[in-house]
């Protein structure tokens, strides 16, 4: 046990300080007396128990200021620190969010699933930091690296296409994701890109983000999105939406040299499950185990003081009350 505000308990000065006044008075108090020959008649009327009696309101008086103080002090109790196996790395979400990601080859679209996926993903990772980045014609941090998977799950659930400027910034998306990562501490940190397009927007070339992810120890795994050949994609016409079949166009030769730089790995995704499948890879591959102190778990003791405290002072006046019915 030990006390959050060891300093307050010089309170218990207080009422020892009490206590000691009290007896001095006992004893100083000059009772009326009278003078008799024989003490017979008043040796019925004393006993201990009488002389006990009396005084035990203030003896429980006192001990209830007591326990009191040790409640101000805040007594408490932990369990003895473990050293226990623990995993935990950080990763970062880079997706497209270009239009092309409403193509229908996957169930309903390429974005729908891959947001299903990586909600999946997060879920199964509960001690990792996570964050995401989204990218088009530009790119942006649509959550920073937390550990609060709700929050993380439901902003996921929000990526949408037509947000930002159409395009597939590449380059752009990687950077960004770095920046987010590149000073963390974690054993190991991590980018997921996932695209389903050709570089053809932004400042930075995605090679040179790429050298900026290798000098920061950052992994790289690229994720290649869309059936081959042609995918069915929605297009707006004068008569409405409609379902026309689209070229798919990967840039795989930059998504495994990305991969490649970083020390990563290339995936390409043709459907639902072989995403899913990706994904599960990335899953067991990424374990960086640590050994660390567990967090002592702290419980506080003042409730106790301060119910017996309480009880104590109940007695008093229940002890008060006795004398004063006692003949």
């Amino acid at each position: 046990m030990f006390f959050e505000y060891p300093y307050l308990l010089w309170l218990l000065a207080v009422p020892v300080l009490l206590a000691a006044l009290y007896v001095y008075r006992q004893v100083a108090r000059r009772e009326p007396h009278l003078r008799v020959s024989n003490i017979t008649p008043w040796k019925k009327g004393t006993s201990i128990f009488w002389s006990v009696l009396v005084h035990l309101p203030a003896v429980l008086r006192f001990a209830a200021m007591c326990l009191l103080v040790i409640c101000l002090a805040r007594p408490k109790s932990s369990s003895d620190m473990e050293r226990v196996d623990t995993e935990g790395i950080d990763i970062v979400f880079a997706m497209d969010v270009s239009t092309s990601m409403l193509a229908r080859d996957f169930t309903p679209d390429r974005i729908s699933a891959a947001k299903d996926i990586a909600i999946e993903f997060v879920s199964q990772r509960p001690t990792d930091r996570m964050g995401i980045v989204v990218f088009a014609g530009e790119s942006y941090t649509q959550c920073p690296l937390t550990t609060d998977r709700a929050t993380l799950i439901n902003i996921m659930k929000e990526v949408q296409t037509g947000l930002i400027d159409d395009g597939t910034a590449i380059g752009n998306g990687l950077a960004t994701a770095v920046a987010r990562i590149k000073d963390s501490d974690a054993p190991s940190r991590v980018v997921i890109l996932l695209t389903d397009g050709v570089n053809n927007m932004g400042e930075i070339a995605p090679e040179t983000a790429a050298e900026i992810a290798k000098t920061y120890g950052v992994r790289v795994y690229t994720i290649g999105v869309g059936d081959n050949g042609t995918a069915p994609y929605p297009v707006m016409t004068p008569f409405g939406p409609q379902i026309q079949q689209m070229q798919v166009e990967i840039d795989e030769p930059l998504l495994r040299s990305i991969a490649s730089t970083t020390g990563g790995r290339y995936f390409r995704a043709t459907d639902n499950t072989k995403l899913a499948e990706i994904f599960g890879e990335i899953n067991k591959m990424e374990k960086a185990r640590t050994t660390v102190d567990s967090f002592p778990v702290y419980k506080e003791l003042f409730p106790k003081f301060a119910i017996i405290a309480m009880l104590l002072l109940l007695a008093e006046l229940l002890v008060k009350l006795l004398i004063r019915r006692l003949p």
